[in-house]
């Protein structure tokens, strides 16, 4: 078995999951949250945990390409710009979500509306970005 390939695919599939789950979480949110303000803190700490997810994943997959190349994988233009938008998508995510499991039990329903709505669009940003990095690299 290469276990290069079965790391790459192993972190591959939490990046996948986090993907879903930031999307879905943040949408479900959308539609459920303003009726049920304890599932809105559920989800919150769902999407947050995704956000973690996704960022402890990315750094896996390069620091799996440095542990067996000795280097990070060769990308330019822009799958190098998808990656910062991904990286930035997932810090303000990550932060936005912690954000309302802290604050949101203080904050009018149309605040609160708000986060999830940019938590929605932080996550299609990031996985539409996760197409670029892909087939620009």
């Amino acid at each position: 078995m290469d276990l290069q390939n079965l790391a790459y695919a192993l972190t591959q599939v939490i990046h996948n999951f986090g993907a879903v789950t930031v999307v879905g979480g943040a949408a479900t949110a959308l539609w459920l949250a303003p009726r049920q303000p304890v599932l809105g803190r559920s989800l919150a700490w769902l999407v947050m945990l995704a956000w973690a997810a996704q960022i402890v994943s990315g750094v896996g997959l390069g620091a799996i390409s440095f542990y067996y190349y000795g280097r990070f994988p060769d990308i330019s233009g822009i799958a190098t710009a998808a990656l910062a938008i991904k990286i930035t998508s997932a810090v303000i995510g990550f932060f936005l979500a912690v954000l309302y499991i802290l604050r949101a039990a203080r904050w009018p329903d149309a605040i609160c509306r708000r986060i999830w709505q940019a938590l929605t669009g932080l996550g299609v940003v990031a996985l539409t970005a996760a197409a670029f990095l892909r087939w620009f690299s």
